[in-house]
């Protein structure tokens, strides 16, 4: 067995991972944005502010010491003395790093002095007007004041507003602010911090789970919402959405996942890619019937039933300016009852599942030293 002496692995704890694989394989370092680097054989393995994260895996470190010996396999020994070596050895490979790229600057369009049709449209199509108040209360939903859209607004850490979905009001445009970054996708975080994250396909998709859960008498505020911005078919496999990766990043308590997709062959197709991309963290099972019972076609048929109902609350031909607030006890009884109906049709249909939960296989592990 070799030995290393404490200067030497001293020497070797000083190389961070990024400087080495400039130095010593440039061909393995991948830039992703700004100054985010992946690696080519692993691309879910982020480098970035001199630390490194493997998301599928749930490992990290701040040192090539560390990637060598948790990732390549290396033993403390061999690892040193790779590392020693090389410095003493081998000139450090020429490598230019690319400029990190500035972040998007979000064009965020004039804003409307009210939320009146923005507010007539979503309540028209069914979402609880408890949700809306939340949405508009916490800066999340706005309105246009060119076309009347309505905005979804996502914001970083720092309270930044880094992502605005736009869906039109007055017909079936959807689109984003110029600028946006998915990353930072529309979500609603949960007020005591849960383990429980929910995914959607969209913003609204977002808000009518809110709305079913609401008007079924639980808590819509106990567990983490988060929008993926859209699904999409890759070519790739096992890809996790950008918006997922980010989230996960910045809640490492997030032990387990609950993924309300659309019920067709894109949105199963993402539950794989996530489930896949994930496989090492989390362990999935389906739910077939009840409860787990095409969510996706079910959050969309129990807004139906609730948009139908909802009909009657609010007349027909009212001024988009002037949005009628029905009885919030009638909106709950009509929620509640196109809950139960909804799922009870889908359980009937024998539907895809498309319920999926994801359980952490372990705690995410802190970054550290070796």
């Amino acid at each position: 067995m070799g030995y290393v002496t404490p200067e030497q692995i001293t020497k070797a704890k000083e190389l961070d991972l990024l400087t080495y694989l400039q130095r010593y394989d440039p061909h393995e370092l991948v830039h992703v944005s700004g100054s985010t680097y992946c690696t080519r054989e692993h691309d879910s393995l982020k480098i970035s502010n001199g630390k490194w994260n493997w998301f599928s895996r749930g490992i990290g470190g701040k040192t090539a010491l560390d990637y060598l010996i948790k990732v390549q396999g290396f033993s403390f020994t061999q690892a040193v003395e790779t590392l020693v070596g090389r410095a003493a050895v081998l000139p450090p490979v020429s490598h230019t790093a690319p400029k990190p790229a500035p972040p998007r600057k979000l064009l965020m369009p004039e804003l409307n002095s009210n939320h009146d049709r923005v507010l007539n449209y979503l309540m028209g199509r069914g979402i609880h007007p408890v949700v809306l108040d939340y949405c508009l209360e916490h800066k999340l939903l706005f309105e246009t004041k060119q076309y009347h859209n309505a905005l979804f607004a996502g914001y970083d850490r720092e309270g930044n507003v880094r992502y605005a979905a736009l869906r039109g009001t007055l017909g079936d445009f959807k689109g984003e602010v110029t600028g946006s970054d998915k990353h930072y996708s529309f979500s609603i975080s949960a007020p005591q911090e849960s383990g429980r994250l929910h995914l959607f396909e969209s913003a609204i998709d977002l808000l009518s789970y809110a709305t079913l859960t609401l008007g079924r008498g639980w808590d819509w505020q106990k567990d983490s919402l988060l929008s993926l911005a859209g699904v999409y078919q890759t070519k790739r496999k096992n890809v996790v959405p950008i918006a997922l990766s980010r989230y996960l990043q910045e809640h490492p308590n997030i032990h387990t996942l609950q993924l309300h997709l659309d019920n067709d062959e894109v949105g199963r197709g993402a539950a794989a890619g996530i489930m896949g991309g994930l496989h090492d963290r989390y362990r999935g099972s389906v739910f077939g019937s009840g409860y787990g019972s095409g969510i996706g076609s079910g959050i969309g048929s129990g807004i139906g039933s609730v948009r139908k109902l909802f009909r009657k609350l609010i007349p027909v031909g009212r001024a988009p300016s002037a949005p009628a607030k029905p009885d919030k006890s009638s909106f709950n009884q009509a929620v509640a009852g196109a809950y139960d109906s909804c799922f009870c049709n889908a359980t009937q249909q024998q539907l895809h599942p498309t319920v999926i939960y994801l359980h952490g296989i372990r705690p995410a592990c802190p970054v550290e030293d070796v």
